[in-house]
């Protein structure tokens, strides 16, 4: 027990308590002072460090999908090569802008300076090609055929290369097995562009800024299928770039594998003929212009009558897909898109337009007998017919006397649908047409489908057209004041047209009708069209959707979604009507303008029908067609400039179906020698680990030519017209 009385403790505790009183609260004012310092005073300098403490992403792309044929042969795939590969980003930090660094590149890759700098710059309205019209934050490919030996350089004087990277990277590889290129149906990759990445950054299929994206043809119809998911993993690094942490993964997803209904042989074969039919056409003479022909571009369609699926489609000129992986040359850019290059990326099957000349008159013969005329009744087939002061003459002037429609499509008669069209045009009014005229071969067309889509599966198809009424009114209401300005009457010959134009341009006059009956005038169709058509003659009427895609496989095979042929309408016949057509069409390829082209072909076993067509066209030469089916298969072919069809393109139909059914010269049939005897109806074989095994595909050899006229029994088949 202490003896410190009780007064004497009381100021003790109070100084001590004093003490820590006046301790904490230096403590408190201290802390305060400080926090002060950090969120008042510095506090914009510490949110600027923290800024730079943030997630970083690394991108794994996701494996493009491959692109097979129909038996599971790769049309175009991808394969790992050296990426050289220049960081705007960090170039663009350096004072010169990276141009030394570049410069240096170079002389490494044996590239010029200019080239190299030019495929790093950003595109823009007036920058011309070659220019990255993709992310500028993204890596820029200089070129993806580096060897090792300068990747080496690359990566060991890091300090020379700033902002340069050398790195094996799968990259898209067209494979143009057995030579088929199949150029404007595949198309070709180019990277996103921010544009892109904007609007589909709240879709279900956002782009990355190191994706490629397919610009034309199946790459483009297909880019979501084929793309797949790139890989993300997600570091949070601070200010200096070190890792701090590992945010969150997302495993890459290779993108699936597209099947189509192309047979690369058949492809093969294809473009080898048309591309040897344009070349034979240029040796013929044109007797219009004693000059020779052009044969300036041309497409051929391959179609399972029944289905509407494409085996085959070739458009000439073509180009390798192959020169725009890497990043285009300025020369192959040029040779692309320049004044003389003709246009090569245009897929004339689905894009060129032209008159079809004769191979219309299945659409004429339809539409004559839905308005009344008898198929088998007689029409007279003189050598021209007058409409006022104008003459339309029958090819080289022949005549037939009375004649059917069905003997008319046989011999290709103009005449009797000159005929039958003038009668029709007076029958709604002429000059002064009825409140609701007939037009019924303005409205057959249409229901034929032209002057529409077919909805193939391809990017940027035309839609062609039909010159009806309300088609005249609409194009003189957009002429008119250049005509009426142009026009003069008495003038030359484009004066007095644009004069015509001026007064009653949109007049459907009687020469109009009567032009449009045979294919010609301001008819345009496209192959494909027409391959449509003659499918729907084959199958019993039905028009199908043409369509290349036939089915989309998962990576691991799991999945397989398949393509089904899709209908968009009957033809507008009834079933008599179709079986006269097609027995006219039959005759064609043996009695009539296409029999000189098809003598010895096996009739009764592979029953040929076909039409031929030549269509005039205003400051050109002829544009050649030929449409053809089997029970199987239906060919259309177009030669721009080319002649006749049966004389220019003809042959080279022939050759196909020989190819296809395995037939030689005489006819004679040796299925080991068929590349395609029947449709393909299933598909390539998938194995467990979702590969698909493919045959190999060798170059098309074609058998020496034998002329049809010398493997006829009894002698040569003397053409009664060659249209």
């Amino acid at each position: 027990m202490s003896n410190i009385p009780e007064t004497g403790r009381t100021p003790r505790v109070r100084i001590r308590l004093v003490v820590i009183q006046v301790l904490v609260f230096s403590l408190l004012l201290t802390l305060g002072g400080r926090l002060w310092y950090l969120q008042v005073r510095n506090g914009q300098e510490y949110t600027d460090e923290a800024k730079n403490n943030h997630v970083q992403q690394v991108v794994q792309p996701a494996v493009r999908g491959s692109i097979l044929d129909s038996r599971g042969v790769p049309l175009a795939d991808n394969e790992t090569r050296l990426v050289v590969s220049a960081s705007r980003t960090d170039l663009m930090k350096m004072p010169d802008d990276g141009k030394a660094v570049l410069t240096r590149l170079a002389d490494v890759l044996g590239m010029k300076p200019k080239d190299v700098i030019d495929k790093v710059r950003l595109c823009d309205a007036k920058t011309p090609q070659p220019c990255w019209n993709g992310s500028p934050y993204q890596p820029i490919p200089v070129t993806d055929e580096a060897t090792t030996q300068q990747a080496l350089q690359i990566r060991e004087r890091t300090e020379d290369f700033p902002g340069i990277t050398a790195e094996p990277t799968a990259v898209r590889r067209y494979t143009e097995p057995g030579l088929a290129k199949t150029a404007q149906v595949l198309g070709y990759l180019s990277p996103v562009t921010d544009d892109e990445i904007t609007k589909a950054q709240d879709t279900a299929s956002p782009y990355l800024r190191s994706d490629q994206v397919g610009r034309s043809g199946l790459e483009r119809t297909y880019d979501k299928e084929l793309r797949g998911k790139a890989g993300i993993t997600r570091y949070e690094v601070d200010n200096l770039g070190r890792v701090i942490g590992r945010a969150q993964s997302d495993d890459a997803q290779p993108g699936a594998n597209v099947v189509t209904s192309i047979d690369a042989r058949v492809q093969a074969v294809a473009e080898y003929e048309l591309d040897g039919a344009m070349k034979v056409a240029r040796k013929e003479m044109d007797r219009n212009t004693n000059q020779l022909y052009k044969a300036d571009s041309g497409a051929v369609v391959v179609m399972e009558a029944k289905t509407g699926r494409v085996v085959a489609m070739a458009s000439l000129p073509d180009y390798d897909p192959n020169a725009w992986v890497g990043g285009i040359t300025v020369k192959d850019y040029n040779k692309l898109t320049g004044k003389k290059s003709n246009f090569p990326l245009l897929n004339r099957a689905i894009q060129g337009q032209a008159a079809p000349g004769s191979i219309f008159k299945v659409i004429s013969s339809t539409a004559a007998v839905n308005a009344g005329y008898p198929f088998n009744g007689n029409y007279p087939c003189p050598s021209s017919y007058n409409v006022g002061s104008q003459v339309f003459k029958n090819f080289e002037s022949q005549g037939y006397g009375s004649i059917t429609i069905g003997k008319a499509l046989e011999v290709s008669c103009d005449t009797v649908y000159y005929g039958i069209a003038h009668k029709e045009w007076q029958k709604d009014g002429g000059n002064k047409p009825k409140k609701h005229p007939n037009d019924w071969f303005y409205k057959t067309a249409h229901q034929f489908g032209l002057g529409k889509e077919t909805g193939i599966d391809l990017p940027n198809e035309v839609t062609g057209r039909v010159p009806d009424r309300q088609w005249k009114q609409n194009f003189w209401e957009a002429n008119k004041a250049a005509w009426c300005k142009q026009g003069k009457r008495g003038g030359t010959y484009v004066e007095q047209i644009a004069y015509e134009g001026c007064l009653e341009g949109n007049r459907m006059r009687a020469g109009d009708s009567v032009n449009y009956s045979i294919g010609q005038g301001d008819t345009l169709v496209t192959p494909i069209q027409m391959a449509t058509i003659y499918s729907a003659i084959s199958n019993g009427g039905t028009l199908y959707d043409p369509t290349i895609g036939k089915a989309v496989v998962s990576a691991d095979g799991k999945r397989v979604e398949e393509i089904a042929p899709k209908s968009h309408g009957k033809l507008p016949f009834k079933g008599s009507t179709r079986d006269d057509i097609d027995k006219a069409l039959a005759g064609v390829a043996t009695t009539g303008s296409a029999a000189w082209r098809f003598g010895g072909w096996p009739q009764d076993k592979i029953p040929m029908h076909a039409k031929t067509g030549t269509a005039e066209v205003y400051g050109k030469q002829t544009t050649s067609w030929f449409a053809s089916y089997t029970k199987d298969y239906t060919i259309v072919m177009t030669i721009s400039q080319g002649g006749t069809g049966s004389g220019a393109s003809g042959p080279a139909v022939r050759k196909i179906y020989e190819a296809m059914y395995g037939l030689n010269a005489q006819g004679k049939q040796n299925l080991k020698k068929a590349l395609m005897p029947q449709p393909r109806t299933a598909l390539p074989p998938i194995q467990p680990d979702g590969s698909i095994d493919a045959p190999k595909v060798r170059p098309y050899e074609p058998e020496k030519d034998v002329p049809a006229e010398q493997v006829v029994a009894g002698g040569p088949v003397l053409p009664t017209r060659r249209d």
